[in-house]
């Protein structure tokens, strides 16, 4: 199959364009820079220069290919469902799977799937109506496809090691929101990219959690951190607006409670998570 994926040099798209070839794909990968160029190149991806905010360049090269995998960041929700619409248009029939994440149910009341009630805190809130959008498409005959990432880790753990690595060594301490006792929902980077590969074949309006179904507390995340960074068990506990000073919006999303299972992804795309040991890997540091 060829498709045409967004994102492609970055963290999770390195690793998902690396997976889609090893499945037997093509892939054309939007290219913002030399350098994103370069680096698609090198994972055996033809690059399409142009950004997000390129709509003539998603919708052609959409319509060239048979499938589309939209992982790129964007800044605005504005920007990203005038994206999503682009390349939907182009793709026509073909499958569009577009990427949300699991901070849009807030707080989870024990273990939830894809069907608990949306609670964002507001760096994510503006996901709901891009989604909402992307997948009406199924009511026209379009094949949208939703994917929603945990906390991803494995590789080069890029939100962990901003918010989480980096200060740790800095400080000599790693950060730790509160007590620690909320749980995050984490997937390795290699296994959501097997999902985004699963999800190619999924039924049209069809929404995935990409989660590993460990779900350990945000302390023992820290303390792995710490662990891997060469400060074993320091670590600080700070409050949630020392984390929003330090962090960001983002703080409040690294706050939530969250358990999630992959058991709708597992019954219908067979796709089961081969990490189940993420404290390790983050101890482990890779």
């Amino acid at each position: 199959m060829k498709v045409f994926i967004t994102g492609g040099s970055g963290y999770l798209g390195k690793t998902t364009i690396s997976t889609l070839i090893r499945h037997g794909h093509t892939v054309e990968a939007l290219a913002r820079n030399d350098r994103a160029a370069e680096t698609v190149a090198s994972l055996g991806a033809a690059p399409v220069r142009g950004g997000l905010a390129d709509l003539g360049v998603l919708n052609t090269a959409a319509a060239r290919a048979e499938a589309v995998i939209h992982l790129a960041q964007a800044r605005t929700g504005d920007e990203d469902l005038a994206a999503a619409t682009a390349m939907q248009d182009g793709i026509g029939t073909g499958t569009y799977v577009h990427t949300g994440g699991t901070w849009v149910y807030g707080d989870t009341d024990g273990v939830a799937d894809e069907t608990a009630p949306w609670n964002p805190p507001a760096v994510v809130a503006w996901r709901k109506p891009v989604e909402e959008a992307v997948l009406r498409r199924a009511q026209r005959g379009g094949r949208p496809v939703v994917v929603q990432p945990g906390l991803l880790y494995g590789g080069e753990n890029r939100l962990i090691d901003i918010f989480y690595s980096a200060p740790g060594k800095k400080a000599g301490a790693v950060p730790c929101i509160g007590d620690g006792a909320n749980r995050w929902a984490l997937v390795h980077v290699d296994d959501v990219a097997e999902l985004y590969v699963a999800a190619l074949r999924a039924k049209p309006g069809s929404v995935y959690v990409g989660v590993g179904g460990v779900n350990p507390t945000a302390k023992e995340c820290s303390l792995a951190v710490a662990r891997a960074a060469g400060i074993n068990g320091k670590v600080a506990s700070i409050t949630l607006e020392q984390a929003r000073e330090q962090m960001g919006p983002v703080a409040d999303a690294f706050a939530l409670d969250q358990r999630f299972t992959p058991a709708r992804a597992e019954a219908e795309l067979g796709w089961v998570p081969a990490h189940t040991d993420p404290l390790a890997v983050l101890a482990g540091g890779a």
